[in-house]
């Protein structure tokens, strides 16, 4: 059947009716993701200590009886988008297959959103979808009319680290957010001995509240590390005989260091400003004849190597690090700031399924 759109066929207007509807509903997805960590779902299952049934979970909530439909609809929306894994209860009493109930089981995903574990990312969440974040980008036309401001600067008024400065809640939450991404960046620096090896001391660049600091002394203890961040950062953080701290400006000096760490750093800034702090990195790691190296964790987007699905997550993040005048950077343009802040070599490798480690020598 021909169609009025440029000739097309019918069913590639329907595909793209599809592809159209897909993103437009794409904001419940957040919502439906935050519902389970405001009513705390994850914990529910995880305690119950087995798949919880439809009727064990609403009773556990509380939810009046003329809601439980509407419990079910959402806890099979995301499990069909993999959060949780409907199995079959089967009664221990009783050898009668019809007995048999449907029930929820934590999946990988929504294993990683149970407070109180090692790997939780329920404080992402929870940062990412505040409204005062997320309503932002209700704003991303008037932002891109705007010659300097983030979308930030656009909606709050400020640039959103000022506005973390000033909104000590909020800052703590958004803390508590980057140290739960830390933790699965940990996992993967464990498998990293030759990233570490030979080292004596690092340096990690705005390294918060010492989270990564710590691990990589706990799994290299021969290592000592200084944690560098704003001087109201690093005030309260304790210190071990491996873990010190100093506060400071990244784009004046950086403390001497066998090696540097910038850890979801550099993604932040501009290719200028990149440039600076790469050539502070450099002088600190290049002191009394020496030369050490700078370590960047950060993304690498090669949407020629990369599956679709990392590619798109890849892109997305970019988007993201727009609004706040940031940029995830190819391949390409990570060798192109090398070579302007003057070092030599370099080496990409993987680390997580979204993060690359980037090895680079003077």
């Amino acid at each position: 059947m021909a169609s009025p759109i440029n000739g097309r066929k019918a069913s590639e207007i329907f595909e793209g009716q599809v592809l159209l509807y897909k993103h437009l509903y794409a904001f419940i997805d957040s919502m439906c993701l935050k519902w389970t960590i405001e009513l705390d779902i994850p914990n529910i299952i995880h305690n119950h200590g087995k798949p919880i049934t439809l009727q064990e979970l609403v009773s556990i909530l509380k939810v009046p009886q003329t809601k439980v439909g509407n419990v079910q609809r959402l806890m099979r929306y995301l499990a069909h988008n993999g959060f949780f894994e409907i199995v079959r209860n089967h009664d221990d009493d009783d050898d009668d297959e019809e007995e048999e109930e449907e029930a929820y089981a934590l999946t990988v995903a929504s294993e990683l959103l149970v407070k109180g574990t090692n790997l939780c990312l329920a404080p992402m969440v929870e940062c990412v979808l505040d409204p005062t974040l997320s309503g932002s980008y209700h704003q991303l036309k008037k932002w891109i009319y705007e010659e300097d401001l983030t979308l930030f600067g656009v909606t709050l008024g400020s640039h959103f680290y000022e506005f973390l400065n000033g909104n000590p809640e909020y800052n703590k939450s958004f803390n508590e957010a980057m140290a739960s991404d830390s933790q699965m960046i940990n996992l993967a620096l464990k498998d990293c001995n030759s990233v570490f090896e030979g080292l004596e001391s690092i340096v990690d660049v705005g390294g918060g509240t010492g989270t990564t600091a710590k691990l990589i002394c706990e799994t290299f203890p021969e290592l000592k590390c200084i944690v560098f961040d704003r001087p109201q950062v690093v005030e309260s953080l304790s210190v071990t005989n491996n873990v010190s701290c100093v506060g400071g400006d990244m784009f004046i000096s950086v403390p001497k260091a066998d090696a540097v760490l910038l850890k979801y750093i550099l993604h932040n800034w501009t290719d200028k400003d990149c440039i600076k702090i790469l050539e502070k990195c450099k002088e600190a790691i290049s002191s009394d004849g020496k030369k050490g190296k700078v370590i960047i964790i950060d993304i690498v987007i090669n949407e020629k190597k990369d599956d679709h699905v990392l590619s798109q997550l890849k892109l997305l993040m970019d988007v993201n690090m727009a609004c706040l005048n940031g940029i995830e950077r190819t391949v390409e343009e990570w060798k192109k700031l090398f070579t302007k802040a003057g070092f030599q070599d370099h080496k990409i490798s993987p680390l997580t399924g979204m993060l690359s480690i980037i090895e680079i020598y003077p």
